[in-house]
């Protein structure tokens, strides 16, 4: 009985110790796999450099130095043996021609060397055009190139044989999206957003292309959302507030340039642009004294920006005299209100009848009778808000105008100028031109009569 127990204890010690050479035996085998891959790798790159310090032309050290610096994507390592090899596979059989051609297209691009890799991808295509990795990237090479239709046909050919490969997609969409084949680029913009839905270069192509392509409204909705981006928030607000602009809402624009205004590092001639978008969003809202502000940011920068000096001028002189910016920028009811002041102005000490208001739109026309102390008189008065130059043609339709109407005398008023030919038509005809200084003066008058 002793001497089975004794048996029994020292077989489960034996089984024990077993087990424990087993497991460390299992564990020798399985844990140095990555470290003696390393180790080989080190030992392939110690030997290889060794070699070509000695021949540069080694092939057989070329080839294995160059596989191991491209599977571990070290491409900066890779490129310069991928391109030794290239110049050399014509001279030797062991080199084969297709794969060096692709890694040293690969190599070349990954380190934008994009002349290089269109040579090694292109050589490799002439071999087989349905290689996917030599597609794939010399459509990248040729969209840095900026040669966007031969990149969509090879990224096209690459997503036949890989037809949901993301990079593919994302620079099959900008190449169409940078060729103006904007409604084909949305479909993959698309999905180069679905893929990854942070990514706002991706968003910003696609809020434009569905612009050009007749989508403002989705297009609205993505430009107010990349608004605060760093990057394609300036654009994105100048956008936004074009499109608020044109359907006249003012203050959304305004709203959308100043948030432009609040990001750093916004490019000079975006900058400018946003400064002259929101002067024009002010005047539309007659602020001249805001219009004016940013157009003399413009002016600080940039003094012969667009028609700037121009606008200065003018809005200076109309911030200045409240009657002559009513003239010019008032709603309708009240221009007509205060050519009317102008007339019953135009003769101190006569007493003046308005007979009738017609307005126009380039201008509006006032019919009044006027009685003097010895004299009565029938007179139109046509008032152009133009700041330009009113030619002839204006003049002679006027002057019809009073003979169907058997007028005694005619005003022409503009806060511009009439033009020589003009003047000269009204030489022996009773019409009076009255120009921008001379309207000034009445409506400084009618100022201080009110």
């Amino acid at each position: 009985m002793f001497a089975v127990i004794i048996a029994v204890i020292l077989g489960a010690g034996l089984l024990l110790i077993l087990m424990s050479v087993a497991g460390r035996k299992d564990k020798t085998q399985k844990q140095p796999k990555n470290t003696t891959k390393s180790k080989n790798k080190n030992v392939i790159i110690r030997d290889c450099t060794k070699k070509l310090s000695h021949d540069p032309r080694n092939v057989p050290a070329l080839i294995a130095l160059g596989e191991v610096y491209y599977e571990d994507n070290n491409y900066e390592k890779a490129y310069p043996i991928y391109a030794s090899l290239f110049n050399l596979m014509n001279m030797h059989v062991e080199i084969e021609k297709v794969s060096t051609s692709v890694r040293f297209g690969v190599c070349a691009y990954k380190v934008e060397k994009y002349d290089d890799a269109f040579q090694g991808l292109t050589t490799a295509l002439k071999n087989d055009p349905k290689i996917f990795e030599a597609n794939l990237y010399l459509g990248e090479t040729l969209y840095n190139k900026k040669d966007y239709e031969k990149a969509i046909l090879c990224l096209k050919r690459a997503l036949v044989t890989k037809p949901d490969h993301a990079e593919g997609i994302k620079y099959l969409a900008y190449s169409l999206y940078q060729s103006k084949k904007y409604r084909e680029s949305l479909s993959f913009l698309k999905k180069v957003v679905d893929n990854d839905p942070t990514d706002k270069e991706a968003l910003f192509y696609m809020a434009s292309a569905m612009e050009e392509a007749g989508l403002g409204d989705k297009a609205l909705k993505i430009f107010m959302h990349l608004r605060p981006d760093p990057v394609y928030g300036a654009q994105s607000c100048l956008v936004a507030g074009s499109y608020h602009d044109k359907v006249k809402e003012y203050p959304k624009a305004i709203q959308d340039y100043e948030i432009a205004l609040k990001l750093e590092n916004v490019p000079p001639e975006t900058k400018l642009s946003v400064f002259y978008k929101i002067s024009q969003s002010y005047l539309a809202m007659h602020n001249i004294a805001k219009a004016l502000y940013y157009l003399k940011q413009i002016q600080a920068v940039t003094p012969n920006y667009k028609d700037v000096n121009q606008l200065v001028n003018r809005y200076q002189e109309l911030n200045q005299n409240s009657n002559l910016q009513a003239y010019l920028m008032s709603g309708t009811s009240d221009f007509v209100a205060l050519c009317r002041k102008f007339v019953v102005g135009y003769y101190q000490g006569s007493f003046v009848r308005i007979e009738d208001v017609s307005v126009a739109a380039e201008s509006i026309e006032i019919l009044c009778s006027v009685e003097g102390g010895k004299w009565e008189d029938t007179q139109l008065f046509r008032f152009f808000r133009s700041t330009g130059a009113i030619g002839e043609l204006y003049i002679r339709d006027f002057h019809s105008k009073m003979r169907d109407i058997k007028c005694d005398r005619g005003f022409c008023v503009t806060a511009g100028s009439f033009t020589e030919e003009a003047r000269k038509y009204v030489d022996g005809r009773p019409i009076d031109l009255i120009e921008k200084n001379k309207l000034v003066s009445i409506l400084k008058k009618i100022e201080i009569s009110s």
